[in-house]
């Protein structure tokens, strides 16, 4: 009971971190910008410090967690939660973008935090399924966050503080379940330079997704709101992304067939198609859900061929191999959320969205025309392998629990 407990709260602080509080921002980015009179330049480096804090939080949390899993947990309820609250009684633009920035740190602590603390309560005969139940919780989060919304708009404050009471509620009850959680777990370090140097292109990659993607992120409902789309279209489009990221379940069976980089291409490119549509066509209804879908089953599924891909490439540091090429992802939405807000000022929401659909097309291209394993180095194996991760040399096998043991989608 105690284990089920930790699984469902654990999944519940991710929606709550991820979905209702940090990629909730692009939602109710366009009530906020009218009551507090944020510029839109500005929004976009409010969303380029919460990318980067997220950064900072994730570091932290692969530094730790398998030391301090349970106070990892409270702080990132504590940050999510309180900065969530900050956000709703935020009095000017500039209090509300600390409050953002600052909520953001939770969502990069609590994945590390719940990776340890699920592996070390959890049977491993279960862990797969465990792990895979509870990192499932940021498309969930972003449907809760959008249902929020449609009750309580133009109320965005209501809505804001909802999000963090739930974040610290869920924080304490994941405190009391993993309170009996044995000690250990899988202790994580750092990669080394050959690990970098066999993975140079899919960082580059990640780094190029991460920048065009992140458009749709912060201005996907703003670029809706400016076509003169009713609230519960805009609010319906940010639901489809949640539902998009959810589907990716349902297409598990035959994703998990492909080699990663043909899985990367196939999402790039569907991530590419959406951004597209959305700033070629915000006013079309049918167009702007479809496209909504569309992007949150390849922004998702494109983080499982990151997993998928360094797995392939050095399969002894599958883990740590995750959490870096996570930290570039969302380190290039820090870059493409500010350039996303001088554009947007500049030329409007569709030379933006054009703008940031190249910038995602040009990382599904190399992957595409790349050869081998398409990192543009030689594989991780035998001795190197066990030299990185510090073990013995050893017959190169893929990491128990590589698929499961994973942070949840950034």
């Amino acid at each position: 009971m105690r284990q089920r407990l930790l699984v469902v709260s654990g999944l519940a602080l991710i929606g709550a971190t991820y979905g209702l509080v940090r990629l909730a921002y692009g939602l109710f980015l366009p009530d906020v910008q009218r009551d507090l009179g944020l510029r839109t330049d500005a929004a976009g480096w409010i969303s380029s410090g919460a990318s980067a804090m997220y950064c900072v939080g994730a570091v932290i949390g692969f530094l730790t967690a398998v030391r301090i899993p349970r106070l990892l947990v409270a702080a990132a309820a504590g940050i999510a939660g309180g900065g969530a609250i900050a956000m709703a009684a935020a009095p000017g633009p500039w209090s509300f973008g600390i409050a953002v920035v600052l909520a953001s740190t939770g969502a990069g602590l609590a994945s590390p935090a719940l990776v340890q603390l699920v592996s070390r309560a959890v049977p491993e005969a279960a862990q797969g399924r465990a792990q895979a139940v509870v990192n499932s919780g940021t498309g969930p989060g972003l449907v809760a966050a959008g249902v929020l919304a449609l009750v309580l708009l133009p109320d965005w404050r209501t809505a804001w503080a909802w999000s963090g009471a739930f974040a610290l509620v869920v924080g304490v009850v994941l405190l009391v379940a993993s309170g009996a959680s044995r000690s250990g777990g899988d202790r994580l370090t750092a990669p080394e330079a050959s690990w970098f140097t066999a993975h140079r292109r899919v960082v580059t990659l990640a780094l190029l997704f991460g920048t065009g993607s992140a458009v749709v992120w912060t201005y996907g409902r703003s670029a809706l709101v400016d076509a003169g789309a009713p609230v519960v279209v805009s609010v319906s489009a940010w639901i489809a992304l949640g539902v998009g990221g959810a589907a990716v379940a349902g297409t598990a069976r035959w994703t998990s067939g492909l080699r990663a980089r043909t899985l990367w291409a196939v999402t790039a490119g569907a991530v590419t198609v959406a951004v597209v549509l959305l700033g070629l066509a915000p006013q079309s209804t049918p167009v702007a859900l479809a496209a909504c879908t569309v992007f949150g089953w390849g922004y998702t599924a494109a983080t499982g061929a990151l997993i998928a891909w360094t797995t392939e490439v050095a399969p002894e540091r599958s883990s740590s191999g995750t959490s870096m090429l996570f930290v570039a992802l969302v380190l290039g939405q820090a870059v493409g959320a500010a350039a996303a807000g001088a554009l947007v000022a500049a030329t409007g929401y569709a030379v933006t969205f054009l703008v940031g659909a190249v910038v995602t097309a040009a990382s599904a291209v190399p992957a595409v025309t790349g050869s081998g394993d398409g990192s543009g180095a030689p594989r991780i194996t035998g001795v190197d392998a066990a030299r990185s991760s510090g073990c013995t040399p050893a017959t190169p096998r893929a990491p128990h629990g590589a698929r499961s043991r994973r942070p949840a989608a950034p």
